[in-house]
């Protein structure tokens, strides 16, 4: 009899250390997968391009400048074309102030080139006021020949001078 509760025992204590094990197991299991960390989603992409209304879009768009013949004021079919872009750009974006910068190459004296420059200017607002940009969106200036962006004294370096520039000065995103 002896023997038969010992063996009774153990085999108690064997299915008890059994199932508890099994318990064990499942729960790790459960709190396992309860503590798993989920991965955050992604985040968006990144906009492809620059801001809308930003100067880099206005630049990828629409461009900065027009050039000139020498010794002219009047604006050609491609200059024409590069000003109906950026028409159409700055009526896009309402808010944006734009001043339009006239450049002239070295030739000529200084009273000349700063007068051709201020031309050079005025042609391009009142091309983009024509196209209907508000005048009080619009200021020029005129440098003349001081602030060359091509260096030497051939007639490369003077048609990249010969130029109007439109720079955004207010309005724009960044």
């Amino acid at each position: 009899m002896r023997l038969q509760v010992i063996a009774l025992l153990a085999a108690v204590a064997l299915v008890s250390a059994c199932s508890s094990s099994g318990d064990e197991a499942a729960m790790t299991e459960n709190t396992g997968t309860q503590t798993q960390a989920v991965a955050p989603p992604p985040p968006p992409p990144a906009p492809a391009g620059p801001v809308a209304g930003s100067i880099e879009q206005f630049m990828q768009v629409a461009g900065d400048r027009v050039f000139f013949a020498t010794d002219r004021s009047d604006l050609s079919d491609q200059a024409q074309a590069a000003l109906d872009a950026q028409a159409n750009w700055l009526a896009a974006f309402p808010a944006v102030v734009v001043t339009i910068e006239g450049h002239a190459d070295e030739r000529g004296t200084d009273d000349y080139n700063l007068a051709l420059s201020a031309r050079r200017a005025a042609a391009a607002r009142d091309y983009l006021i024509a196209k209907g940009i508000s005048a009080s969106r619009i200021q020029t200036l005129a440098f003349g020949e001081s602030r060359p962006v091509a260096t030497g004294s051939n007639e490369a370096a003077w048609a990249q001078n010969r130029r109007a520039v439109t720079v955004l000065t207010g309005g724009y995103n960044s």
